[in-house]
């Protein structure tokens, strides 16, 4: 079967598409409960992918009931979330008393893997140590960095850092526990000492079960149903860590019961999310590239008709367009466009049926233009 940003795709829409089965997900992802503050988004979803920071903030914004940038810039400076690489060892957002027991879990395997990357890059131990050393002496006391202050310091410390060099030093910190992302200044972040910036506290999972279990529980809670599978491409582990994480979750997630089938995988569900959720997904989104309603799983195509796949990612580059969603569906992509002083937003759609819908979209849109401070000046629409 063909894969599509590194997930499954299946060649049809399998019976998970099914209109309870959106509902569910819609209301898993808090797009029927509004949260009144970002962490709390965070907190409901496990975790949120976030290489790309602007987009990031939106996928958090659109949750929220009272949504601005400067909301998720103050969780992160109130430490209550963390920007780093905890899974897959791309950069997500993640509750901050989550991130070491992730860590310790996930940076093995992660740092394995890129072994070969790093010797390319002529990063060894010595170069690691070095870096390490510098930056422990020099964010000593509370003190943040950027990439290019970063850069700096490793460069006068005799070590070359170069952009890949530079960002290949700070991921490898990272996942070891060393730095960590700290405030962010718009769409600049700075890094800082984890211990310093966070120390560890009494909340932190002490055992390697504890934490898959709480992982899984997070991870249903926020995006379920779901499959195995789909928590195991997630969080990046062994299906065997993933069958300890659910025994360990216990009776807070249960079977998901819609219209079961042989063929198809079980999936779960936050015990009660059924029942809370309507019978019918409604609603038009516009919801960001990355946005973990679309990535967020092994196997897309119960919100996502695996031909249309190439279109949120195209040429399969691991870029994730926005998306828009009707009523649980992804039906197609948006982008902004026109000019600084005049903005616009362009929707595209999968299929020409899918525009007569538009007029739905005039809200979602226009909220997210508020959330950027844009004045915006229309809205154009694309068929196929």
């Amino acid at each position: 079967m063909p894969r599509v940003g590194g997930a499954r795709q299946t060649g049809r829409m399998p019976t998970g598409s099914s209109q309870l089965a959106r509902a569910v997900r819609l209301q898993s992802h808090g797009f029927r409960t509004p949260a009144d503050d970002a962490a709390s988004v965070v907190e409901r979803l496990g975790a949120v992918q976030a290489q790309d920071l602007g987009a990031a903030k939106w996928v958090i914004g659109s949750r929220m009931a009272r949504s601005t940038p400067g909301a998720i810039d103050a969780a992160l400076a109130d430490r209550r979330v963390v920007r780093s690489w905890p899974m897959r060892g791309t950069l997500h957002i993640l509750p901050t008393r989550m991130l070491r027991p992730t860590l310790r879990l996930t940076s093995p395997r992660v740092l394995a893997n890129a072994r070969r990357r790093h010797e390319a890059l002529e990063l060894g131990e010595a170069e690691y140590r070095s870096a390490r050393d510098a930056v422990e002496h020099e964010l000593a006391g509370g003190a943040t960095a950027t990439r290019d202050e970063l850069s700096t310091l490793w460069s006068t410390a005799g070590i070359e850092a170069n952009g890949p060099r530079t960002y290949h030093l700070i991921w490898w910190l990272a996942l070891d526990g060393v730095l960590c992302g700290g405030p962010v200044d718009g769409r600049v972040q700075h890094f800082a000492l984890l211990d310093e910036w966070a120390p560890p506290g009494a909340d932190e999972h002490d055992s390697p079960e504890r934490t898959l279990a709480e992982l899984f529980s997070a991870y249903v809670r926020g995006h379920g149903p779901v499959t195995l599978a789909d928590f195991a491409w997630w969080s990046g582990l062994t299906m065997r860590d993933t069958r300890i994480a659910l025994d360990g979750a216990g009776d807070r997630v249960e079977r998901f019961a819609d219209r079961p089938s042989d063929d198809r995988p079980v999936r779960y569900v936050e015990s009660g999310a059924t029942d809370a959720a309507a019978s019918r997904p409604s609603g038009a989104l516009a919801l960001a590239g990355f946005d973990e309603y679309y990535l967020g799983y092994a196997d897309r195509s119960p919100v996502c008709d695996p031909r249309f796949g190439d279109l949120v990612i195209p040429g399969g580059n691991g870029v994730f367009q926005p998306t828009l969603v009707l009523d649980g569906r992804v039906v197609g992509t948006w982008k902004r466009t026109g000019t600084a002083a005049k903005p616009r937003v362009e929707l595209r759609w999968f299929e020409s049926g899918s525009a007569d819908a538009a007029a739905r979209f005039e809200r979602p849109v226009r909220a997210w233009a508020r959330f950027q401070g844009l004045d915006l000046q229309g809205i154009d629409s694309t068929a196929p």
